[in-house]
Parts: C-alpha cells; sequence; structure tokens
C-alpha cells in the first residue's frame, strides 16, 4: 500500500448463511471470488449481527450503535435524520462517498400499502444522500420492497418495459414465513428474464460505473450492496445449471424435534440450489469489481470489507428466513482485508457486525467515539462499535462478548465458547434461558441452563446482558429552534 489514505470498499450482501460464504472455515459449497478474497485476510468466524432482520441490522451498519439505541428495533418507520453516520464523518474527511445498490434504512410504510405506491426513492435520492452522507446514490429497493417502492433498479425495469411482470414475478414467489410452509414451493424460479436486468446484475455494473467515473483526486469509500440471496432465489438460468443438486437432506431439528416432511425436504433441497445459484451470480460480480480496482492499480491501496445483514435457516431448526437467534440466521460470514497486512487468519473472538463501522473510520484515520457522537442532548455519546483493525494488525481481541436482539424480544450474548439467549416470557413463570457450549455443540441443539456445572458461566453472560441493558439507552433528540438563531438544532 502506498502513502495515501487508503480506499474503503465495503462489499454487502442479503441474507448469507455463514456456511455459504466460500471464505468461511464451515462453507460448503465453492465461491472462488469470496475464497480468493478470504487469502489475505482476516476472516471474522463469530461475527454476530446486532439484529438479524434487514432494515435494523443496515440502520445499524450507517450509525455503529445498537437497533435499541436508534428506534430500528423491527421493520417499520425511519433511520432517525440526526443521527451522525459513517459516510457523513468519511465526507467530512475528505473522502468521496458512494452507496450503490440497497440502502433500505426506511421501511416508512405499512405491509398491507398497495403495490407502487410505496416510497419514490428517486424524488428522495438527494435528500437521503445528503442525510446520510453520500456524494452519489444509486439505489435498489430490494427484490420483494421493489413491490412497493419505486427506485433506480426499478426506473430501469421501466425502461425496459418488463417492471409490472418484475413485480408479477415477485409477488408470485411468495412471503416471508419464519416456518416451513406449503408456499415455498412457489419459489426458486429461474430469473425468466434478460440476465442484464437482475438486480444484483446491474449493482455490479454500477458499481463498476461509479468506480470509472470517480473523482481521482480523493480516496473513495463505495458501499456495493447486493440483493441476493434474499428471497426470492431468482438466479437467471446458467446459474441454476451449473449447480448441482444438494446432497445433504438432513436438517437440524427443532426445539420440539421437528423435521420437515419428505416433500418439503425436497422443496427446500430445491430452493438451497437456487440460493446458492443467486451467491454464484454475486461472486461473479465479486471477481469483476476486484479486477477493476487491479485495472485501476488500486487493489493495493484499498482496505475491503464483506459481510452481509443476516444470515438464512433454509429448514434448520424447523425455521426458515431470519429474525432467530440460531447461527445460521445470526451469525454473519465477516472478513476484512487490509493489504498492509496481507495475512491470511481466522478469529474466533466474538464480534459485532457494526464493529465494521469504526474499523472503516479507524483506517481512515478517525476516531470512531468522536466521529459518531455527540455531546448534548442524553445518551447521543454511547457508541457500542469497535474497530476490528487491532485483531487485524496485532491479533488482539478486542471483545468478550457480542450482543444481539430482536423484534421478536429475545436477547443474546455469546462468548468464544458460549452463547446465552434470553427468551421473552411466555408466561407468568418470567423469561426463558438458553444456554450452549458452542465448541461441543456447533448446531445449538442442546440447552444447558440448567446444567449445574455451567451456572457461574450463565451468570457472567446474564451480566453482560444486563450491562448492556442498562448502559446503551435510547438517544435523545431535538428539533426546536433556539430563540434568535432561527433555525432547528436536528
Amino acid at each position: 500500500m502506498n502513502e495515501k489514505r487508503p480506499n474503503l470498499l465495503f462489499l454487502m450482501v442479503d441474507q448469507l448463511r455463514p456456511d455459504h460464504a466460500g471464505f468461511m472455515p464451515e462453507a460448503v459449497f465453492s465461491t472462488p471470488n469470496l475464497k480468493a478474497l478470504g487469502e489475505g485476510a482476516t476472516v471474522f468466524q463469530q461475527c454476530q449481527s446486532v439484529n438479524p432482520i434487514c432494515m435494523p441490522a443496515r440502520s445499524c451498519l450507517h450509525t455503529g450503535r445498537y437497533s435499541r439505541q436508534i428506534g430500528a428495533l423491527a421493520m417499520s418507520g425511519d433511520l432517525p435524520r440526526d443521527i451522525p453516520t459513517v459516510p457523513a464523518a468519511l465526507q467530512t474527511a475528505g473522502y468521496w462517498t458512494s452507496l450503490v445498490g440497497k440502502l433500505h434504512v426506511m421501511q416508512t410504510w405499512r405491509w398491507e400499502t398497495p403495490r407502487g405506491e410505496g416510497l419514490n426513492l428517486l424524488d428522495l435520492n438527494s435528500e437521503i444522500a445528503d442525510m446520510l452522507g453520500y456524494d452519489y446514490l444509486w439505489e435498489s429497493a430490494g427484490k420483494q420492497l421493489a413491490l412497493k417502492n419505486h427506485c433506480h433498479w426499478c426506473q430501469h425495469l421501466e425502461e425496459k418495459g418488463i417492471l409490472e411482470e418484475v413485480r408479477d414475478y415477485v409477488d408470485a414467489a411468495g412471503a416471508n414465513h419464519n416456518v416451513p410452509s406449503g408456499e415455498l414451493q412457489y419459489d426458486g424460479k429461474p430469473w425468466p428474464f434478460p440476465e442484464e436486468d437482475h438486480v444484483d446484475v446491474v449493482t455490479g455494473e454500477k458499481a463498476l460505473e461509479a468506480l470509472r467515473k470517480r473523482p481521482k483526486d480523493q480516496p473513495f469509500a463505495l458501499t456495493v450492496s447486493f440483493c441476493s440471496p434474499h428471497k426470492p432465489f431468482d438466479p437467471p438460468q446458467r446459474y441454476l445449471d451449473e449447480m448441482p443438486e444438494p446432497s445433504q437432506a438432513e436438517f437440524i431439528p427443532g426445539p420440539g424435534g421437528e423435521t420437515p416432511s419428505e416433500e418439503m425436504t425436497r422443496t427446500l433441497l430445491r430452493l438451497q440450489r437456487a440460493y446458492r445459484g443467486t451467491i454464484a451470480l454475486i461472486d461473479d460480480q465479486v471477481g469483476r469489481i476486484v479486477q477493476e480496482l487491479k485495472e485501476q492499480g488500486e487493489w493495493d491501496n484499498t482496505i475491503v470489507m464483506f459481510t452481509t445483514d443476516h444470515g438464512e435457516m433454509m429448514g434448520d431448526h424447523y425455521r426458515v428466513q431470519k429474525d432467530i437467534f440460531w447461527r445460521q440466521s445470526l451469525t454473519v460470514p465477516t472478513l476484512v482485508r487490509d493489504p498492509l497486512h496481507p495475512v491470511t487468519q481466522v478469529v474466533s473472538d466474538p464480534v459485532e457486525i457494526t464493529d465494521l463501522c469504526a474499523t472503516q473510520l479507524d483506517a481512515a484515520g478517525l476516531d470512531p467515539e468522536a466521529a459518531l457522537s455527540e455531546d448534548w442532548p442524553a445518551f447521543r455519546n454511547l457508541i457500542p462499535c469497535r474497530s476490528l483493525l487491532p485483531a487485524v494488525r496485532e491479533g488482539e481481541a478486542i471483545r468478550e462478548f457480542s450482543f444481539s436482539e430482536s423484534r421478536s424480544g429475545w436477547q443474546c450474548v455469546q462468548s468464544r465458547h458460549r452463547k446465552y439467549v434470553r427468551l421473552p416470557a411466555g408466561d407468568v413463570s418470567g423469561p426463558k434461558e438458553l444456554f450452549f457450549d458452542v465448541d461441543q455443540d456447533p448446531d445449538e441443539r442442546h440447552n444447558l441452563a440448567d446444567d449445574l456445572s455451567e451456572q457461574d458461566e450463565i451468570r457472567r453472560h446474564r451480566d453482560h446482558l444486563l450491562y448492556v441493558l442498562t448502559t446503551f439507552n435510547p438517544l435523545q433528540t431535538l428539533w426546536a429552534p433556539l430563540s434568535g438563531s432561527g433555525q432547528s438544532n436536528s
């Protein structure tokens, strides 16, 4: 790496299981470009999403805060306008900041909103970019969200004359459900339109365009946010044809021993094949982006980060989708490639997805806490994210515990060897606890909450949960103008 400030490339996908990223030790199928990305990089094997659903996780990734701190616990509402963000701090520090792909920090409309009557993200583009701190923003609403919203990808489809047909296709794939249901059979059909119009191909093209047209006199901070492998699982036909039939037909049983029926197993394996096909498509796009940076001579001056907002259950624990504390949903495949320290290593210490916020700022020479906090009003200086660079460069453990939470009411604390989950009260007996030895029980099947030999460890994890819940309070906001200033404080 030369003496210029490093460029920052943040690669993000949507709903990727940890065993489906080629750089992860547990990878079950080949993604050659992602695997190559892991060579000379630090892979974080126990990175947890702080909230394993789309909008909360993505809002947290812009602010470095827990979802409880920013009013983003569930898939409803919008990220508040006056919270300091990572791109805004980088922009102020002289970086050219841009995001290409799925943003999803706004969930203004209700679920019953009619088709096409959600947010017009094109009309809001300049306002959103200014609010978050992006010099350039090309936004895809998301596969299912494009049913309601209008975005740059929708505009692309409209110009091709296929927007409503694509919406029909997405609609036919069905809604999201937490448990395997008969509706799953309608998903997993190949993308029936030109491959060049698939959202992740268009995103890849726009990312290359951004890299080519960026100002050459500034370091860049580019986020490329792909929409796959989120439902619908829709690979173009050639990717489906190249994907072998999955041979694994066993699923981790549900809490009551539930397993998919024979018919549902066939459906899940078919969906798994399509899911992998969309990952293969993204893998190709990642390869193109890396090649472009090499051709521009910027590869050795670019710190690369890769992650996802959450995983996908795909039948394990008798669940599909996300929003649950099991590893397949909560653990996110994550790496940091720092050309100054090209060491291939796997870190098993717990970290949180928002630690990538602090990592970007640290890499740019900024103090994460100072960049993301304010001294007034109350609680706006509580920044939980921590830079991963000490782990990358010195092998330091930056956390003893990671924390996650959900709209469903559960909270989770994980250490290197144990995992503690607090479930909401189902009756007057109070909340239920789960406790797993993740070394001996990586499938998280055996609850040790009543094991006498584990009580000290359970208390230690419970104490950390209490620390988080009592320390990181919801921030306070401002709106009224001060007398004589004529301006609002927010």
